[in-house]
């Protein structure tokens, strides 16, 4: 497996575009994205678990259900959520960028973004989508910053690997800032490859992925209602088409594994007012469900994550999360440290304090990204969770998100 550029435009058959339409009022910002495909392809996608979910997701369950699509159409700004005519804006979303491409609209996913329960004006998006189809290249850069919102950074990734001998490509754009919470979706994430795969493998792989990548994140405590990761894929990469587990399935999931965790990287160390990317390590679990759940509980504490900015070695705060995850374990036999590219620091030890430097503390939590070691000694099962530390900043940025 190789990096490679290109984003959503590397893999054969994928173009993409983004422009300013005008629902930004910063003409500066694009505002709309659409990524296409040369053929329709296999899709899936996973959506947010919040009740209360913006009307683009209802549309797009509902236009893959058959498993196929062909292009996406996303807008920035307004999230489309909690309006009465919701429904509609998104199936006129689909419907104008099915006429400028001369396809379905019933093979169109269409996703929004931004503030939540503001009336979308549609004229911006009917003028917009023909403005970007004419504009339809290797423009995965464009589209990736269409889709940003408080995002301080594109977030783009792609690989070229093998299936069956034959050469394939993945590649994904990804926007989230805040708003992020564990157990899908985490953000928008749009992924476009030229596998040859069945819709069912393909829903397979992705239900499958996200629970150790997307569902393993954290930036706030608070689950969007916009939520969703989908991914095409064309198989115009000419590989025999995957329709059941085994080498080729495999190959296929650990590229789809290496743009998800490249981005889920992306998306933490961006979040919102964020100075550090922390990354909480458990191992020695009795299982995997208690590893996840572990990781998870301490990454999404604010008192951790407030520590963390501050480069505040209270461990207590992490054996706290611990302690209130949920997780049946003996925390008599934990050990902890942090660590960092300025070196390691034990902290704990069966479960008590441990003589440590502060000096040396400071220096290692001063770092931009902070790895939180925990063996709980009770197993064989590790897990990973993602998040980033809490600070001044976050409260400023949503303070005034709206207004």
């Amino acid at each position: 497996m190789n990096k490679i550029p290109g984003g959503v435009c590397a893999a054969k058959g994928f173009t993409a575009a983004g422009v300013h339409c005008g629902i930004r009022k910063n003409r500066t910002k694009r505002d709309l994205a659409l990524i296409v495909s040369e053929v329709r392809g296999a899709a899936a996608a996973v959506y947010t678990q919040n009740l209360v979910k913006g009307a683009p997701l209802m549309v797009t369950r509902e236009h893959i259900a058959d498993g196929y699509a062909q292009a996406v159409v996303c807008n920035s700004g307004n999230a489309n959520t909690c309006n009465a005519n919701g429904i509609e804006i998104a199936e006129k979303m689909a419907a104008i960028t099915a006429d400028a491409l001369g396809i379905s609209a019933s093979d169109v996913i269409v996703a929004s973004t931004g503030v939540i329960g503001q009336p979308l004006d549609i004229e911006p998006i009917a003028a917009g989508v023909p403005e970007a189809a004419k504009l339809l290249g290797d423009c995965g850069a464009d589209a990736a910053e269409a889709i940003m919102t408080t995002d301080t950074v594109k977030k783009e990734v792609s690989y070229s690997f093998e299936v069956g001998g034959a050469l394939c490509r993945i590649g994904g754009i990804a926007k989230g800032s805040g708003m992020i919470h564990p157990n899908m979706a985490t953000m928008l994430c749009f992924i476009t490859t030229d596998v040859s795969i069945s819709p069912e493998m393909l829903n397979k792989a992705l239900k499958s992925d996200i629970i150790d990548t997307f569902n393993m994140m954290s930036i706030d405590g608070d689950t969007s209602t916009n939520d969703m990761c989908s991914i095409i894929a064309n198989g115009m990469a000419g590989n025999a088409e995957i329709t059941a587990e085994g080498a080729d399935f495999d190959a296929f999931k650990a590229a789809l594994r290496a743009v998800t965790d490249e981005l889920c990287r992306m998306l933490a160390a961006d979040g919102e007012g964020a100075t550090k990317l922390l990354e909480c390590h458990v191992a020695g679990a009795p299982d995997k469900a208690t590893a996840r759940t572990v990781a998870k509980s301490v990454v999404c504490s604010s008192l951790l994550k407030a520590a963390m900015f501050g480069a505040d070695a209270n461990w207590g705060r992490v054996l706290c999360a611990i302690g209130y995850s949920g997780a049946d374990i003996d925390v008599t036999k934990i050990a902890l440290s942090f660590k960092s590219a300025a070196g390691e620091l034990a902290v704990c030890e069966n479960g008590a304090g441990i003589d440590f430097s502060e000096d040396v503390a400071k220096v290692v939590l001063s770092e931009s990204e902070i790895e939180i070691n925990i063996d709980l000694c009770q197993g064989s099962e590790c897990a990973l969770a993602r998040g980033c530390d809490l600070t001044y900043d976050y409260v400023k940025i949503n303070g005034d998100y709206r207004t």
